[in-house]
């Protein structure tokens, strides 16, 4: 028994004795390889199609200025038009009646001025010898005479203005075009304030068209300043615009500025009220930076890229420009050189170390 307990004792002595196994020493962890590429400039380009709206060069509503009855009409919907000529007749008898009148005064003015002046002509030449007309009967010819003929001015401007209302009466056509509507017939009564324009007359043989072009595009350069536009009635069909005239001023509401491009006519093909598709080329005036569209990371607080800086990551806030389906334009506080990772996320934390393999965008 003693043996038996000693030899115990004597094994757990020399097990407490036996050196220990070493455990393995950590190594230590190698930067992760990331994706990067080197920052260049290069030209943005955009192509881009948006609605436009083709309206006449012209539009006017003819009315009448004085109050009649139609007697004649010299056009219909459709018609082409020149400058100058008759559309309409009214007739208003009081006003060739009134015509008349005036003519009639004019003349009896006339006659008057005519037998003054004759009688103080005879009246100054009898003058001239001493004592035979008194100073005070000359003076008061004079005087009539004056009167006469100021009286025969004011009747000739009178049948004059009176002439020009009777011009009136026939509809004349303020330039070239087609007549679009007619609200009258034969025997309709005319001139009231409110009532309906009696013609619209269109200017067509060239067309304006209007784009609202977004905020972002409104300072870059459109390609030969030049839009390409199609309609739904010509859906085949590629008819180029020029661009003539900007609003200089953004709308609140759509946040755009409204260019008009001319498109000619001649043939009649495009019809004014159409809405287009207009597709435009707009070009970045200088180089700026374009990146690939991952590399631009979009959180609900801010847009960034992962600059690359001594191995160690950094977050470098920028604006977008314009965006190029894979490529993406942005300004920001960066420079040609410098090293951004392809495909930036917010888990790449700003201080990670890693090492880039530069690629190719």
């Amino acid at each position: 028994m003693r043996f038996f307990t000693g030899l115990v004792l004597y094994i757990t002595i020399a097990a407490c004795n036996e050196p220990k196994a070493t455990e393995p020493e950590k190594k230590a962890e190698k930067p992760d390889s990331v994706k990067a590429f080197i920052l260049t400039v290069d030209s943005a380009k955009k192509a881009l199609s948006l609605p436009g709206e083709l309206l006449s060069n012209e539009n006017a509503q003819i009315r009448a200025k004085v109050q009649g009855y139609i007697k004649k009409l010299n056009v219909d919907i459709g018609s082409k038009v020149s400058k100058g000529q008759v559309l309409a007749l009214i007739d208003a008898p009081e006003i060739s009646t009134r015509i008349k009148e005036l003519n009639e005064k004019v003349y009896a003015a006339q006659s008057r001025y005519r037998s003054s002046k004759d009688y103080f002509d005879r009246i100054y030449t009898a003058s001239k010898a001493d004592g035979v007309i008194a100073a005070s009967e000359l003076e008061r010819t004079r005087n009539q005479m004056m009167a006469d003929s100021s009286e025969y001015n004011a009747s000739v401007f009178a049948a004059s203005s009176y002439r020009q209302i009777g011009g009136y009466l026939a509809i004349l056509a303020p330039y070239s075009g087609t007549i679009t509507k007619r609200n009258i017939v034969v025997g309709s009564f005319v001139g009231n304030a409110n009532e309906q324009p009696l013609f619209e007359l269109e200017d067509n043989s060239v067309l304006r068209l209007r784009v609202a072009v977004p905020e972002i595009y409104t300072n870059a350069v459109l390609l030969n300043n030049t839009g390409e536009l199609s309609t739904r009635s010509l859906p085949d069909k590629k008819i180029k615009a020029q661009l003539v005239r900007k609003t200089g001023s953004i709308d609140n509401a759509t946040r755009s500025e409204l260019w008009e491009f001319e498109v000619p006519n001649t043939t009649g093909e495009l019809k004014a009220g159409s809405y287009a598709d207009v597709r435009l080329q707009f070009l970045r005036s200088g180089q700026t930076f374009v990146v690939p569209v991952s590399a631009v990371v979009t959180t609900l607080e801010k847009k960034f890229v992962i600059k690359a800086s001594s191995d160690t990551l950094q977050w470098i806030d920028v604006r977008a420009g314009f965006n190029m389906g894979d490529k993406q334009e942005i300004f920001g506080e960066l420079k040609v050189g410098d090293t951004l990772i392809v495909k930036g996320n917010e888990e790449m934390k700003v201080g990670t170390k890693v090492i880039p393999a530069i690629h190719k965008p």
